[in-house]
């Protein structure tokens, strides 16, 4: 595709795009309202993910899923490599039950103000969390999300990474975010996901068209984790990470994309 091919396709992928979520967040916005904002999930679960599907589907994206045909009601953290803008819509698409994301405050806290995105946000109680240059904030943070999940009993999104990686590497987990899931005795489940180089926006919103493939890696208990094996246990789950990337790579050299 030609530099000007390229760039018409994006303006009018955007323009499409833009006005996709436009309807659908007043649509959101007037269930919200007639309910007296009680049907966060069904907005989150329903809504939200149908919207992620047609918007992949308009830029030419397939999502599929390896390795779960369904997902647990209880509470539970999820965690995913962080590399791409399509990895919001691919994470809400999957329609994780009773699950709050959490955005980085600095990196991507301007989407609470970008029409439509912002009022979806919203209304999903999408939480925005504080980077770690600012420890004190980001400890209060982390306690009143805790709070937060023991009284609502609902699961939660984090990305370990706390940005988007676009090297081709992964970049270093926080391990704050695996403290939060051992305060809660919940149990950890891995994302792992992969998009092809090719459709890969990174930061922006050119994808082209490819398929999105979300490795569902098996439950993690984090029953008898204490503070000293935090560090232990945040690198084994990176190392989980980054195995699997060797592995997908090595199997997309082989021109085989099957479950890792």
């Amino acid at each position: 595709m030609s530099p000007s091919a390229r760039l018409a396709r994006k303006m009018l992928l955007a323009a499409a795009t833009l006005l996709l979520l436009t309807v659908a967040s007043m649509i959101m916005l007037g269930v919200a309202l007639v309910t007296f904002f009680e049907a966060r999930s069904w907005c989150s679960e329903v809504m939200a993910r149908r919207l992620s599907h047609a918007v992949l589907a308009l830029w030419g994206v397939r999502l599929q899923v390896h390795g779960a045909r369904s997902f647990p009601e209880t509470q539970t953290v999820y965690v995913s490599n962080h590399s791409s803008t399509l990895d919001m819509f691919a994470l809400v698409g999957l329609g994780l039950p009773k699950t709050r994301f959490v955005g980085a405050e600095d990196l991507d806290g301007f989407l609470r103000w970008m029409v439509p995105l912002g009022i979806m946000s919203s209304i999903m109680g999408t939480l925005w969390a504080p980077p770690p240059s600012n420890p004190a904030k980001r400890a209060r943070w982390f306690q009143d999300t805790e709070r937060l999940l023991r009284r609502t009993g609902g699961s939660i999104y984090l990305s370990p990474e706390g940005e988007r990686v676009t090297t081709g590497s992964l970049g270093p987990f926080n391990k704050d975010n695996f403290q939060l899931a051992a305060n809660l005795g919940a149990p950890i489940v891995p994302l792992y996901i992969d998009i092809p180089r090719d459709s890969d926006p990174g930061r922006g919103f050119d994808a082209l068209p490819g398929t999105v493939h979300v490795h569902v890696q098996p439950t993690i208990s984090t029953l008898g984790w204490t503070p000293e094996s935090l560090d232990t246990h945040s690198a084994a789950i990176r190392d989980m990470f980054v195995r699997i990337q060797q592995q997908l790579r090595r199997k997309t050299e082989a021109g085989d994309m099957g479950i890792v």
